[in-house]
């Protein structure tokens, strides 16, 4: 019976191990019909060079009206990456512009600085802050499921270029989540010691 169940609790990791990030391809490619349906490759003599290039992220962002702004190339809008396992994002600071903290569930990160002076960082499990100012050329990981921000501490400009190991990282920005989402009001009074007026002002700034 042991035997049985240490079989099992093998397979089960196993399993979930299989499950913690995006398959291996069993074809050469697969460009999928639609953003909505993934899981339907069209003809591969149909796809063409058009399905494998990417040039929505040659220009910075417009980041002037809120410091940031980001574009995400994951298989939603460049098809040829779609069961790849990669995706990529370029995000532009304006002076003290920010990247809110915030975590992909479902990819590590590898950002690379490409302009400026970013204060870059990530917080583990036990609130350990790892955090340093890097520099063009710089690059840094931040782990899967890892809490992290960015803030431009530079005289101008700056550019992150990002990749993932997921065609699909996710993202959960904390203050949209928290404050821009249905979560009861009595809740969040207390989890954060905020009295009614000052949480209905977060969460008029993060609803959507």
């Amino acid at each position: 019976m042991l035997k049985e169940v240490s079989v099992l609790l093998l397979l089960l990791v196993f399993i979930i191990a299989a499950m913690a990030s995006d398959p291996d391809p069993v074809m050469d490619f697969c460009i999928a019909k639609s953003p909505e349906n993934v899981f339907e490759c069209k003809n591969s003599s149909a796809a063409t060079i058009e399905d494998f290039t990417f040039s929505g992220i040659k220009f910075p962002g417009n980041f002037k009206k809120t410091g940031f702004s980001s574009v995400a190339v994951n298989s939603n809008v460049f098809p040829g990456l779609n069961t790849l396992g990669v995706s990529f994002v370029r995000a532009d600071f304006d002076v003290g512009g920010i990247n809110v903290p915030h975590y992909h569930p479902r990819a590590t990160e590898v950002a690379f600085v490409l302009e400026g002076k970013i204060y870059s960082g990530f917080v583990d499990t036990k609130n350990k802050v790892f955090a340093k100012v890097l520099e063009k050329g710089e690059v840094m990981v931040f782990p899967r499921g890892m809490l992290h921000f960015q803030l431009n501490v530079g005289d101008g400009p700056a550019t992150i270029l990002g990749s993932f190991d997921s065609q699909n990282p996710g993202l959960m920005r904390i203050p949209n989540a928290v404050f821009g989402s249905d979560i009861k009001v009595e809740l969040l009074e207390k989890a954060f010691g905020l009295n009614s007026k000052e949480l209905a002002k977060l969460k008029k700034k993060f609803s959507s």
